[in-house]
């Protein structure tokens, strides 16, 4: 390795390959001293070379392997061999152990100093690697967590908790407390993991023995366990404080809000508490739904809706009048489409009022209030006094009762725009518990335009993306589902790698269904007949189910059949019993 320990000068290597000329090394190393960065970046921050060409040129001239992190399996004791500070300070990760030494890969191995303090630290001889620096930090991130600073503070706080004999949960207001700032500390450690990892909640469930810290990462939870459950009664007030919730009241559910900033982001957080049994005690569960305010307000181009839907969706927010639904189960995104849609009506030419509970993002031009029932200020109330402000644009967070949609019908009536959600399944379903909640079928064939069902389905991790070989039930699912004389095509899932944290999805897209009110459609509500309405709306040539919108997904590679079936099945023994072809037809294949 003593050659490869000589100082390599990279530039003259470059020029003498041809790959840069002489001026743009010289202009370049001004650069790199004005900016303080190293040579090999300044030349692909100038454009001057791509980082792939430049690492395959190190990797030629040093004679040293060109490792893909994306595919090369990592194990967390291995690369925890190095300290995260040395490892980000070094740019280097640790891939393996051999008989030779530690395999490290680095992104740029012509540091001499970084090669013999790694040599130190990992006391053993360094065979190095080439790696592209993003892979390598992403894996940085992903390999050293939070785990083991949240499990050292959540002891210390035990500790500090049991050396008080007369500790109680009120003092937690003064902030002057000595369990106070490890309680803070460990909080941060929390918020900085789930933003780490892109979790949409954090839940905080104290067991008898154990306390839970799980996170809902693409719409899956994972879990921590922590052996110091006596910490809860502290980590939970705290949360409470700044929630501004009562910590003095445990025996009934509570819900509070603050924001707070987090590796740059303001995240803001709706806080909601509920007591629960365990054993002859009654301890208090926390859920914490985090909401990113320092992004911008998706579009509706960027809402990954496929384009037919996307505009026959905005050619009905633009009518003048009517109500447009959005419905689906809690966190399918419904608020993120109703702010999409909002984003594509808000003009200076229109008075947009929106009535939330809470007011989830705050978007110019836009009169927003807050539903709070403490004072009566509830759905109707504020949608009354609001058909005397002269709106054009009417978004409702949601229908909840007949009073609320009664209103909205009778605005919708007299020439405004309502956009709003309902807690349905289906498109189909909704327009059938708008009459089951006691509006009458003609008002809601006279105010209904359109309704859009949607859910989240988990994309297949593109980094270990692979064939899947469909088991004879599936097959005979999906063929059933699309139709006869549907031939299966290929699918794929995810086979689990170091970028996915081994699950075989990384992010979610938005499986959508569009329901647009015919002439048919309107004379089935008009006559209250539900099962005609919904022969009729399943038989319109231009409406596609959630499940066949999520099949062409699959399709595409972007899900796994599984996927398909977790948010189909449901709607799909629905169809069954009301379509005897399709059970017939379940049954034929699956014992087939």
């Amino acid at each position: 390795m003593a050659e490869m320990r000589k100082r390599i000068r990279l530039g003259d290597l470059l020029v003498e390959a041809n790959i840069i000329t002489q001026e743009q090394l010289e202009f370049a190393l001004t650069e790199q001293k004005k900016r303080g960065r190293k040579l090999g970046q300044m030349l692909v921050d100038l454009q001057y070379l791509t980082e792939d060409k430049l690492l395959q040129f190190l990797s030629e001239q040093l004679k040293l392997p060109l490792i893909d992190l994306r595919h090369h399996p990592l194990k967390e004791e291995t690369v925890r061999m190095l300290p995260e500070t040395m490892a980000r300070r070094f740019r280097a990760i640790v891939l393996g152990i051999t008989k030779d030494g530690v395999l490290v890969g680095m992104s740029d191995p012509t540091d001499i100093f970084a090669y013999d303090e790694l040599s130190r630290i990992l006391n053993s001889h360094v065979i190095q690697a080439v790696v592209r620096e993003k892979e390598l930090l992403r894996n940085i991130d992903l390999f050293y967590g939070h785990a083991d600073q949240i499990s050292d503070l959540a002891d210390e706080i035990e500790q500090e908790i049991s050396s008080q004999a007369d500790f109680h949960l009120d003092t937690l207001i003064s902030t002057e407390m000595a369990v106070d700032a490890p309680v803070a500390r460990l909080l941060q450690a929390i918020f900085e993991d789930a933003v780490k990892k892109r979790a949409s909640d954090i839940h905080i469930e104290p067991d008898q023995n154990v306390l839970r810290i799980r996170l809902r990462i693409d719409g899956v939870l994972d879990e921590q366990l922590l052996n110091e459950v006596q910490i809860s009664p502290s980590l939970i007030s705290r949360l409470k404080l700044m929630g501004g919730m009562d910590i003095s009241e445990k025996r009934r559910p509570q819900d509070g809000r603050f924001r707070m900033k987090v590796k740059e982001k303001s995240i803001d957080v709706r806080v909601a508490s509920i007591p629960l049994m365990r054993g002859e005690n009654v301890v208090e569960s926390v859920v914490m739904r985090l909401l990113d305010q320092s992004g911008q307000v998706l579009h509706l181009a960027q809402l990954g809706m496929p384009e037919n839907i996307r505009e026959r969706f905005r050619r009905q927010i633009h009518r003048p009048n009517g109500i447009v639904l959005i419905t689906g189960p809690t966190g399918s995104g419904k608020t993120t489409t109703l702010y999409a849609a909002l984003s594509e009506l808000n003009d200076p030419g229109k008075k947009i009022i929106t009535i939330e509970d809470p007011v989830e993002y705050q978007m110019p031009r836009l009169n927003q209030v807050q539903v709070n029932a403490k004072i009566n200020l509830t759905f109707a109330s504020i949608l009354r006094t609001t058909l005397r402000l002269d709106p054009d644009i009417i978004m409702l967070g949601e229908i909840r009762d007949q009073e609320t949609a009664e209103i909205a019908i009778r605005a919708a009536l007299t020439g405004h725009m309502v956009l709003s959600s309902v807690h349905t399944n289906d498109a189909i379903g909704t327009a059938v518990r708008l009459m089951d909640m006691g509006i009458e079928g003609y008002l809601v064939a006279s105010s209904l335009r359109a309704i859009i069902a949607q859910r989240l389905v988990r994309r297949i991790c593109p980094d270990c993306k692979a064939v899947d070989p469909l088991e004879r039930q599936q097959i005979a699912w999906v063929e059933a589902l699309a139709g006869q004389g549907y031939r299966a095509p290929r699918f794929y899932r995810g086979d689990g790698c170091n970028q996915c944290n081994n699950t075989g999805y990384l992010g979610r897209v938005g499986v959508y269904e569009l329901l647009e009110l015919s002439v048919a459609m309107m004379r089935a509500l008009q006559k209250n007949d539900s099962i005609l309405f919904t022969r009729t709306a399943q038989a319109d040539p231009a409406f596609r189910s959630l499940a066949r919108c999520a099949l062409d997904y699959a399709e595409q590679g972007l899900t796994t059949v599984e996927e398909v079936q977790r948010i189909a099945n449901e709607s799909i023994a629905e169809d069954a019993e009301e379509s005897p072809e399709i059970g017939d037809v379940l049954t034929e294949k699956a014992v087939a």
